[in-house]
């Protein structure tokens, strides 16, 4: 199937235009990256706790935060999560030198005494696992512990993993009627919990903490990672290819990054170890586009080889173009579904990719091929640098004026005179 056949656009016609253009958007993502704006980092890379709440109804962000200024943690990074009427919240605080253990429970004791007045002891919102196992072995409301303590133990655990369970997947419990409805939890249990413990109004999803020192190594690794795959990428196509096609291919590379991360960093997406993963997966989708038009390039160099490479480059592209759009738009559309309906855990993922194959397939016809035939003419066989570097050395070669040919050493053969020309009559 072909969307485009016998094409002849002259794409490389405009495409010191284009190089100025793509010269432009990389300027401005670095400006993004490295301006005022600076990069979201997550807690992946700047160290830090971030705790996912739930609460029973709309929160107060401006009340949380001044709840943990008032704690010591400074500017604390606070945003709503998932969908508004889950009432989910995202808190982010940076990493305090010494403590590598983090601020759990330093926020939640915070929070519990300004959104829980009032109310001591056990709070089921909170409590973990082991907490509900040792509360109702302590009660023992199903009568099991005759049957020895390790038997209890089992039982009340299972019961305890079941609540918690729950309330990870579902937030957290507003009234005991959920509660009652999960396996294990006998109408004497729930009577226990509903007498010695309480409903606190939120509870605590998820838990991410990263020491300062951790941050900054995941930091230089992930910055590493994308360096070490560019550079193999241009190892593999100078040996498979020619150094020229390795260049262009890398310069594409590094402006799909360039723009895609400025755009990311404008958008105030948070950089984390998962966008590291899209980076790397855009660089390897870019390039495989990059070296399906080189491997044409290639086979028309074996057919045309008095053909200039201006214009082999002219035809490879568009006897590729069907081929590209056509793998392009497919990706495209899958990653904009995984956009729009892939959620906040994968959004920033996607957008990456999103924006990436736009770029990527830019670049792959108005980057990657303009560079590569802007290093040939530099530093190709005839480019400039390399007469530059020829004339001089020829020059010098030649004898000066006036100056006679020397004599021939022993078992040299002597160089030829020329014939004066003949005067006519």
């Amino acid at each position: 199937m072909e969307l485009f056949r016998d094409t002849h656009i002259d794409f490389m016609k405009y495409r010191r235009f284009w190089i100025i253009l793509s010269l432009l958007l990389v300027l401005g993502g670095l400006y993004a990256i490295f301006g005022p704006h600076h990069l979201n980092m997550g807690i992946d890379f700047a160290g830090g706790t971030q705790i996912t709440l739930g609460f029973n109804q709309t929160p107060n962000l401006d009340k949380v935060r001044q709840v943990l200024e008032r704690e010591g943690m400074k500017a604390p990074e606070i945003q709503r999560y998932g969908k508004p009427e889950e009432n989910e919240v995202i808190v982010k605080t940076t990493a305090i030198k010494g403590n590598e253990e983090g601020n759990r429970d330093k926020m939640i004791t915070a929070l519990s005494r300004e959104f829980n007045p009032g109310q001591t002891g056990f709070d089921l919102n909170q409590a973990s696992t082991d907490a509900i196992a040792t509360l109702l072995i302590s009660a023992d409301p199903d009568k099991v512990a005759a049957q020895g303590p390790e038997a209890a133990r089992a039982h009340y655990t299972e019961v305890g993993a079941a609540i918690v369970r729950d309330r990870s997947h579902n937030s957290l419990f507003k009234d005991y009627s959920r509660v009652a409805k999960l396996p294990g939890v006998t109408p004497a249990a729930l009577s226990v919990l509903q007498s010695q413990g309480h409903l606190g109004s939120f509870t605590v999803l998820g838990v991410e903490n990263v020491g300062p020192q951790v941050g900054g190594e995941l930091r230089k690794q992930g910055f590493l990672a994308v360096l070490m795959s560019l550079l193999g990428m241009l190892a593999y196509i100078w040996f498979r290819f020619e150094l020229r096609f390795g260049i262009g291919a890398v310069m594409a590379s590094l402006h799909d990054v360039a723009v895609t991360l400025g755009l990311f960093t404008l958008l105030g997406f948070e950089f984390n170890l998962t966008t590291i993963a899209a980076f790397l997966t855009l660089v390897g989708y870019s390039v495989n586009d990059t070296v399906v038009i080189f491997d044409r390039m290639r086979e028309n160099m074996r057919k045309s080889r008095r053909k200039p490479l201006l214009e082999l480059m002219n035809d490879s592209i568009n006897e590729t173009l069907s081929r590209t759009i056509m793998t392009s738009g497919l990706t495209f559309l899958t990653v904009l579904a995984l956009l729009v309906l892939g959620g906040d855990v994968l959004r920033g993922f996607a957008f990456v990719m999103t924006i990436g194959i736009i770029v990527g397939t830019y670049s792959s016809i108005y980057v990657a091929s303009p560079f590569a035939l802007l290093w040939e003419n530099l530093f190709g066989p005839q480019g400039r640098w390399r007469r530059n570097k020829i004339a001089p050395t020829a020059a010098a070669a030649q004898p000066a004026r006036g100056s006679e040919p020397k004599e021939p050493k022993v078992g040299e053969t002597p160089a030829r005179r020329p014939r004066p020309a003949r005067r006519r009559a």
